[in-house]
């Protein structure tokens, strides 16, 4: 089977057997579960931002491997969010593989850009996360994760985003992290075989 070169250059690269599964990949997990309790937050958010927990509800974390022959094992431990609708407003994933990992975010499109997405785990130092490209329903933001901060992810309840609308309006949601230490360190839910044909 052809396959078409990839530059190394791109800043989705991540294995070009199975870049499409791990980007675009169906959601095979469809139980939903209200987001963590926000009895403590305003009614309504401060002027000039907007609070979205009330209007997402999100998964269980889901751990799925992808294997070809000849190849180590990629596995990508993930997460959406639906609103209302059933459209799916938001999906986290963490990829791994030899060692390597890198944490994408889906979001929906209308975003400024140029703000990326800030990401902060209970109340600890924020990260920041450019977006590296848009499709026709969501923008995606990327970067590499390193050891601390998966490690704040496994340590952490809560995983809060904000990102910047086109009304320049702060706009965040938050995801809950109770059981992604676990599920990330254990078996896969599924685990995907790809043959390639010579």
């Amino acid at each position: 089977m052809h396959r078409r070169h990839v530059p190394q250059s791109h800043p989705l690269l991540i294995w070009p057997f199975m870049a499409l599964l791990l980007v675009l990949g169906p959601d095979l997990s469809r139980a939903q579960q209200t987001a963590p309790a926000a009895s403590d937050q305003p009614e309504f958010a401060p002027r000039g931002q907007r609070n979205l927990i009330r209007q997402i509800k999100y998964g269980d974390w889901q751990k799925y491997c992808f294997k070809t022959p000849g190849t180590n094992q990629v596995c990508r431990t993930t997460i959406s969010g639906t609103f209302d609708t059933g459209q799916t407003a938001v999906r986290a994933d963490l990829i791994e593989r030899e060692g390597k990992a890198r944490l994408q975010l889906f979001v929906p499109v209308g975003m400024y850009l140029q703000a990326g997405v800030k990401l902060t785990v209970d109340q600890g130092k924020p990260h920041h996360v450019s977006y590296v490209w848009c499709l026709t329903n969501t923008c995606i933001a990327a970067n590499a994760a390193d050891t601390a901060l998966i490690h704040e992810l496994e340590k952490g309840q809560a995983l809060q985003l904000e990102v910047v609308d086109s009304g320049m309006q702060r706009v965040s949601t938050t995801l809950p992290l109770g059981k992604f230490a676990s599920v990330r360190q254990g078996a896969p839910a599924r685990t995907f075989e790809q043959e390639i044909d010579e």
